[in-house]
């Protein structure tokens, strides 16, 4: 994957939504109007780590349900950090967790290109929290593209995220208890009989 570093950038998302280009990397440590879930901004602090990057839907694992790959991606995030002594845990759909809000996921699709953007408070956070580990952002970043070249299977991460959902007990800002939800196979939850992919 080619991978291009820009000092300052108004959104790495918006960047390759302009400029789509496969198998291709953007990464800075400070975006000016970056975008988050739900029509929010995820702009964060400066010394931080914000990248989006373009993979042709193609390219996924076969068993991945598209309206997934927040959660593929960003699970295996929590696992890497996991792996380098973080305690972060995973907010179902796309959120990193200590006490407060680590690290954010948003994915777009445009022709037969998804695009994954994620920001990690990995230095500083006013509004969220900040890592629990000392990180460097270019190291961490390519441990990640590396861990997700291995192209785990769905199945897989599915079933490690299965084992950890009803253990986080969070309620969503939307004041959704988590805990008394049900995980399905394709990534949605099911809460009094009514299914959801997102929150929005």
């Amino acid at each position: 994957m080619e991978i291009i570093y820009f000092k300052e950038i108004v959104s790495t998302q918006n960047y390759l939504l302009d400029n789509l280009k496969e198998d291709y990397c953007v990464w800075t440590e400070y975006q000016t109007d970056g975008i988050g879930s739900r029509g929010k901004t995820w702009n964060g602090e400066r010394g931080n780590l914000f990248f989006s990057f373009a993979i042709n839907k193609n390219k996924l694992p076969k068993d991945l349900p598209l309206q997934s790959s927040s959660i593929y991606f960003m699970f295996q995030l929590k696992i890497l950090l996991n792996n380098l002594g973080s305690q972060v845990k995973f907010k179902w759909p796309n959120d990193l967790y200590l006490k407060n809000k680590v690290a954010g996921i948003i994915t777009q699709i445009k022709n037969d290109i998804i695009i994954i953007g994620i920001g990690v408070n990995t230095k500083h956070s006013i509004n969220f929290e900040n890592l629990d580990i000392e990180v460097d952002n270019y190291n961490l970043l390519i441990s990640y593209l590396e861990f997700i070249n291995k192209k785990i299977s769905w199945n897989k991460i599915y079933e490690s995220y299965r084992k950890e959902f009803c253990s986080n007990n969070f309620v969503t800002s939307e004041n959704i208890d988590l805990s008394k939800a049900i995980l399905n196979k394709d990534g949605s939850i099911t809460i009094n009989n009514k299914r959801m992919y997102s929150l929005r």
